[in-house]
């Protein structure tokens, strides 16, 4: 078994025609999220974009069923993946109320894989207690010559309707023909995006306040090998907005895990620049003459060759252990 202190991911995903991050609508014309962006000549861009939230929740998703059929321990709230975690497990606020933030934290831990390595701020009366995330997501940025968002042209046909249906909807201001059709724009986007992520594995169980490990070795392998494989699934299948008539079509994934076994970590640096998967495996192996053999980096050319690459990490690795902590 191999020791993992943190893992990072940086890859480029061709996903088409989809829409899994929208910011609301003005009138009958739904808005996809755009950023600004410096690409990789020092340029400002306007580009498409996904939210760190939504690609966390993407994960959060996948952890939640995965952390049912691998039997690890969930607060009631994570059960049914209410999502203010254990804020909203009553049985934990009565029990933290006479707590010190040591021992809530401690409690959140043992109670809890999802708040453990998922992070969340606790607040019982006059507590507030943060959790910090294990896991953390970049925005997934189009680049900028390879992606385009287009709005197309729906309409939704309602075959009856009543003179009072139709007054209701001229006043609200719809567009309406004589057949009772309602039209609306729907944006979809096409290209490639960049999408950065790290897992901070020493962290799994691990009490910042005490500095201790407060699970067993064999709990926090399990929970590693769960949150190494929900970061497989993310990308096999993109959760999100619209995808009941709009899921993307994914049609590449290519990019780099790093992963350290030292107190190294695993370095990030973003497909927007070109040729970024040889800068970090020249930036791993000057890392090792620090640190002799603590970062490995692992190409991939596919989704397939991402699904090994992981695998392997899931089979043959387990979360690094510190030396201070008891």
């Amino acid at each position: 078994m191999n020791a993992i202190y943190s893992l990072s991911l940086s890859a480029e995903l061709t996903l088409d025609m989809h829409s899994l991050n929208n910011e609301g609508g003005e009138g009958n014309q739904i808005q996809t999220r755009m950023v600004n962006i410096v690409d990789g000549d020092g340029r400002l861009k306007n580009v498409n974009a996904i939210s760190g939230d939504m690609i966390k929740h993407i994960l959060a998703e996948h952890l939640h069923k995965i952390s049912f059929a691998s039997q690890l321990p969930l607060c009631s709230a994570c059960r049914t993946f209410n999502a203010n975690r254990i804020s909203a497990d009553a049985d934990y606020i009565s029990k933290v109320e006479n707590l010190s933030d040591a021992e809530s934290l401690t409690l959140m831990l043992e109670m809890c894989a999802i708040d453990d390595m998922l992070g969340n701020l606790i607040t019982a009366g006059s507590k507030s207690l943060p959790r910090k995330s294990v896991v953390e997501f970049g925005w997934v940025v189009g680049q900028p010559e390879k992606t385009r968002s287009d709005s197309y042209f729906h309409v939704k046909y309602a075959s009856e309707r009543s003179d009072k249906k139709r007054e209701a909807d001229s006043a609200e201001g719809a567009r309406k023909s004589n057949l009772g059709q309602a039209i609306f724009h729907r944006p979809a986007n096409s290209g490639v995006y960049a999408l950065i992520a790290t897992i901070e594995a020493a962290r799994i169980g691990f009490n910042d306040i005490t500095q201790e490990y407060v699970i067993s070795d064999d709990e926090r392998q399990a929970r590693f090998k769960a949150l190494v494989e929900a970061l497989l699934y993310t990308l096999v299948e993109p959760a999100g907005a619209m995808r009941n008539t709009q899921a993307p079509h994914i049609l590449d994934v290519r990019g780099v895990v790093a992963v350290s076994q030292d107190v190294v970590p695993a370095p990030t640096l973003s497909p927007l620049k070109e040729g970024y998967r040889e800068e970090i495996s020249g930036l791993c192996d000057t890392l090792n003459g620090i640190r002799p053999d603590a970062l490995v980096a692992y190409p991939f050319d596919s989704l397939n060759e991402y699904a090994q690459q992981l695998s392997g990490v899931i089979a043959n690795g387990m979360p690094y252990r510190l030396s201070y902590a008891a």
